[in-house]
């Protein structure tokens, strides 16, 4: 519809309203559409009118609507184009001040740029060569280890263990999923995990918290250290006791929730949404939990945590089980989270049994 009206012809009716139609929907831009009403108004008008309406050359007006047309019509075609060069220019160095840098970085790996301008400034005096810039001589570095002729900086690190250097390399960035406002529509939909941490007597100890925001169904355990390795193995732990498949779930960027923890639950299907860094009030279901854990029980028991941490999640585990089997819960009508549970399951199978039969 838009390609029959819009020919850039005189006294079109219904041109306006279908030009506003396009530009909703199309991706234009504000310099298109100025050059869109250029054009409609040298249709009107004529070419001096418009050269005096709107200061634009006559070629430059032309080569417009020579797009335009060529473009089958279409809107988007008047957007500004790239103006970069098509080809750009090759950076000329002398050989000499390459074989140079290469030889120097080669003997002292940790040299900068800044460091190395003085010593080539004195190599290029004696051989009479041009002389390059600071920030020139950073570029060829950058450009020399792309190339592999300048061998990258390695850092290493001693295993107590083992007495074995290790090379460290920078963990590569993972790009983090947001929750965005998702809401739990079931049980096991969304669990938040959190972590928090004891110092007693000059002991540290650690104790992962998981609640389920559909139910409030709520489990934790305690560590000696906090790793990657600990709260994997507690997700795997909360997946043997859960009543529910677990879909998805959130915690802060602590490294804990990092590494084996991440790579578990990839391997389950299981989404893990992060929150933004110094964000708690998006895990308020876990931060409140875990205030609830720390004055019922916890805090009672810090002895026991320092000095005997199996002890203690025994009788955390006693305390879980009052949690979930019996604790009333404002949130949930001052039911307990497995009652809740439970009569979500009767509802939804008493629904399907009493849906009438309908016939077409």
């Amino acid at each position: 519809m838009f390609m029959k009206i819009i020919r850039i012809n005189y006294k079109v009716r219904g041109f306006t309203s279908a030009y506003n139609s396009a530009l909703k929907h199309s991706m234009t831009t504000k310099e298109a559409e100025h050059k869109m009403k250029v054009l409609i108004f040298l249709d009107k008008h004529g070419m001096s009118a418009t050269i005096d309406a709107f200061n634009h050359g006559r070629s430059t007006i032309l080569l417009w609507k020579k797009i335009f047309k060529d473009n089958n019509q279409n809107i988007e075609s008047l957007n500004n184009k790239s103006r970069a060069p098509r080809s750009t220019r090759k950076r000329n160095i002398d050989k000499s001040i390459e074989s140079f840098i290469i030889n120097i970085r080669s003997d002292h790996p940790r040299i900068g740029k800044d460091k190395i301008e003085p010593l080539l400034s004195k190599y290029c005096l004696k051989n009479n060569v041009k002389m390059i810039s600071n920030s020139t001589i950073g570029r060829i570095i950058d450009d020399l280890k792309k190339q592999g002729k300048i061998p990258e900086q390695i850092k290493l690190s001693l295993n107590g263990k083992t007495g074995r250097l290790i090379e460290r390399k920078k963990p590569k960035k993972q790009k983090k999923l947001r929750r965005k406002g998702y809401l739990p529509k079931c049980q096991g939909d969304l669990i938040e995990v959190d972590t928090i941490t004891y110092f007693i007597n000059g002991v540290k100890r650690y104790i992962i918290t998981a609640i389920d925001l559909y139910s409030d169904f709520s489990f934790s355990y305690a560590y000696k250290s906090l790793s990657s390795t600990s709260a994997s193995d507690f997700m795997f732990k909360l997946k043997l006791i859960a009543p529910f498949k677990i879909n998805r779930v959130q915690t802060d960027n602590g490294l804990e929730f990092h590494k084996h923890f991440h790579d578990y639950l990839n391997k389950r299907d299981v989404t893990h949404y992060y929150t933004y860094p110094r964000s708690p009030k998006m895990n308020g279901h876990i931060e409140r939990f875990n205030r609830t854990l720390k004055e019922e029980f916890s805090n009672y028991k810090k002895h026991t945590l320092a000095y005997d941490i199996n002890e203690f999640n025994k009788l955390l585990m006693d305390y879980l089980l009052w949690y979930n089997l019996e604790r009333p819960h404002y949130a949930l009508a001052q039911v307990s989270p497995m009652e809740y549970i439970c009569n979500k399951i009767k509802d939804k199978q008493k629904s399907n049994m009493l849906w009438t039969h309908t016939k077409n």
